[in-house]
């Protein structure tokens, strides 16, 4: 069964490089998304987080950087350690007039298994669009 991607798009009153940098730096990342031990925007570069619906069900996510183009992409592949499927996460950035679209593209859910009500699709809608549309726009537009 293959499903739709989930697309989560939002424009920034910042420039490509302050949301470059929330993406792919760790200490900023770990303001407004996850706590990262290590993160490089390089491609092959392996990177694991911990996250989940509550403190007693919590995943282990491994990550590894595809395609990295400064200030316009970052691709990862979003896998959980134990669990079968694999899916891709990709950050596009368009920068006009010192504003920022960041469009979030993340396909392949489909292939997380059904029967894990954690990894549903709507919790990965509700999940991405919390994350953009609250988390990091409060902190790329807050004052610093």
């Amino acid at each position: 069964m293959e499903s739709q991607p989930i697309v989560v798009e939002r424009t920034f009153n910042v420039p490509a490089s302050k949301v470059w940098n929330a993406i792919t730096r760790k200490e900023e990342m770990k303001i407004w998304y996850f706590d990262l031990a290590e993160f490089r925007p390089e491609p092959g570069f392996q990177f694991q987080f911990s996250g989940g619906p509550a403190p007693e069900r919590q995943y282990l996510h491994l990550c590894e950087i595809i395609e990295a183009i400064p200030e316009k992409k970052l691709s990862h592949s979003w896998r959980y350690d134990g669990i079968p499927g694999n899916t891709i996460v990709t950050f596009e950035m368009t920068e006009k007039d010192g504003k920022t679209l960041l469009r979030l593209v993340h396909q392949g859910i489909e292939t997380f298994p059904a029967d894990n009500e954690d990894l549903l699709i709507g919790n990965f809608i509700a999940g991405w669009n919390s994350i953009i549309n609250e988390s990091l726009k409060n902190y790329l537009e807050s004052p610093q």
